[in-house]
C-alpha cells in the first residue's frame, strides 16, 4: 500500500488511512472507507482540503473482497456471510446448528499474517441468527499471493467450519433405578426438560424401568421403535463399564459401543453406542443438575446426525474441566 496526503478533491477511489471527525467530535467516515463521489463533496462542505489515504499497489487487494474472498471458502451448511466494516467477514447461523471446526486446519490458517478467522468452539450449539465465525483482514489491503494460497489451501482441505443443522431433531429418554425407575423420574425429569428446552427439542419420549438387563433391554428396544435423534439414559448408579447392567444390555440389542470414559468433568463416566445411526448415551450422575457437564458437550453434535468419534471424545480433554 501507498499512502500519501492529497487534495480532497482528488480521493475518489482512495482508501482513508484514518477517521475523519467533524468539528463536534462525531465520526464523519472510517478508517479503511473507500471515498466515493459523494464522499468528497461532503468533506469539501465541511472545509476540508486535504486527506490523508492510500491505494492498492499492483499484486493487492482490498480488505474487503479478501475477506468476503475467504468467508466464502471457510464453511458449509446453513449460515450466511455478511460483510462489515473495517476489512471484516461474519459468518452467521440461518438454522439451529451444530458447530464442527476443523481445529489443525484453523490454526493453520491463522498462522499467516493477511487474515485471521475466529470460530465458536467446536461442538458448540448456535441459534438461527448467531454469529459462529468472523474473518478479518490486515488493514487496508493483503497480497494477493497470500490470498490466492490461502484460498488454494481451504480448497484443497475442505471446509474449516460445518454448520450443521438441527432440524427437528427428538429425544428418548430411559430412566433406571435398582428399585424404581418412577425413583429415576422423579430425580430427573425436571432436569431433563431443563435440557431439552436449551436446544429447542420437544418434550422426549420417555420409559422407566427397573435396572435388570432384562427390562432395560427390552425399553431400549422399545424408544428405538420411535426413531428419535437420541437416546439417553439417566440411571441412578453409576456404571462400572461396558460389563454393567446398561453396557450389557446395549451389547443385547446390537449396538456398537464406541466408547466408555470421557475425558470431562463433570461425565467421566459416559458411555456411547449407537444402534444403527441411533446414539445412545448413558451418563450416571449427569442428569442431577443443569450445570454444564459432558451431556452438554456432545447432544449438539448427536442431534445434527454427526456420529462422534472415540478420537473426536479424546480431543474434549482440553477444556473438559468444566466446574
Amino acid at each position: 500500500m501507498k499512502a500519501q496526503t492529497i487534495e480532497v478533491g482528488e480521493s475518489t477511489g482512495r482508501i482513508l488511512c484514518c477517521p475523519i471527525f467533524r468539528p463536534g467530535g462525531k465520526k464523519l467516515l472510517a478508517k479503511g472507507h473507500l471515498i466515493r463521489d459523494e464522499d468528497v463533496r461532503v468533506l469539501q462542505s465541511e472545509g476540508m482540503d486535504r486527506v490523508w489515504v492510500t491505494e492498492l499497489e499492483e499484486g493487492e487487494v482490498g480488505e474487503d473482497d479478501a475477506v468476503c474472498a475467504v468467508a466464502s471458502e471457510i464453511g458449509c451448511g446453513c449460515f450466511e456471510v455478511k460483510i462489515t466494516a473495517g476489512g471484516r467477514a461474519n459468518l452467521n447461523a440461518t438454522e439451529n446448528c451444530c458447530v464442527l471446526v476443523d481445529d489443525d486446519l484453523l490454526k493453520q490458517i491463522n498462522c499467516t499474517s493477511s487474515l485471521v478467522i475466529a470460530t465458536t468452539l467446536n461442538f458448540s450449539y448456535a441459534t438461527a441468527g448467531q454469529r459462529i465465525a468472523t474473518v478479518k483482514s490486515a488493514p487496508f489491503a493483503v497480497a494477493k499471493s497470500d490470498l490466492d494460497g490461502l484460498v488454494a489451501l481451504l480448497k484443497d482441505r475442505g471446509p474449516i467450519m460445518q454448520a450443521r443443522p438441527l432440524r427437528n431433531p427428538t429425544l428418548g429418554v430411559l430412566y433406571c433405578d435398582p428399585l424404581s425407575g418412577d425413583r429415576a423420574r422423579q430425580m430427573f425429569e425436571s432436569v431433563m426438560r431443563q435440557r431439552s428446552e436449551r436446544f429447542g427439542l420437544p418434550a422426549p419420549v420417555s420409559f422407566a424401568c427397573v435396572e435388570e438387563e432384562g427390562q432395560v433391554t427390552k425399553a431400549l428396544q422399545t424408544l428405538l421403535r420411535s426413531k428419535p435423534s437420541l437416546i439417553l439414559v439417566a440411571s441412578s448408579t453409576a456404571p462400572a463399564g461396558p460389563e454393567d447392567v446398561v453396557g450389557r444390555a446395549l451389547s443385547g440389542i446390537g449396538a456398537q459401543l464406541e466408547r466408555f470414559l470421557t475425558p470431562v468433568e463433570p461425565g467421566n463416566l459416559m458411555m456411547l453406542a449407537y444402534k444403527n445411526d441411533i446414539p445412545i448415551v448413558s451418563a450416571p450422575g449427569c442428569f442431577r443438575s443443569i450445570k454444564p457437564n459432558v451431556i452438554d458437550l456432545i447432544m449438539p453434535p448427536l442431534l445434527a446426525q454427526y456420529r462422534v468419534s472415540t478420537w473426536e471424545l479424546a480431543c474434549l480433554g482440553h477444556g473438559g474441566l468444566l466446574n
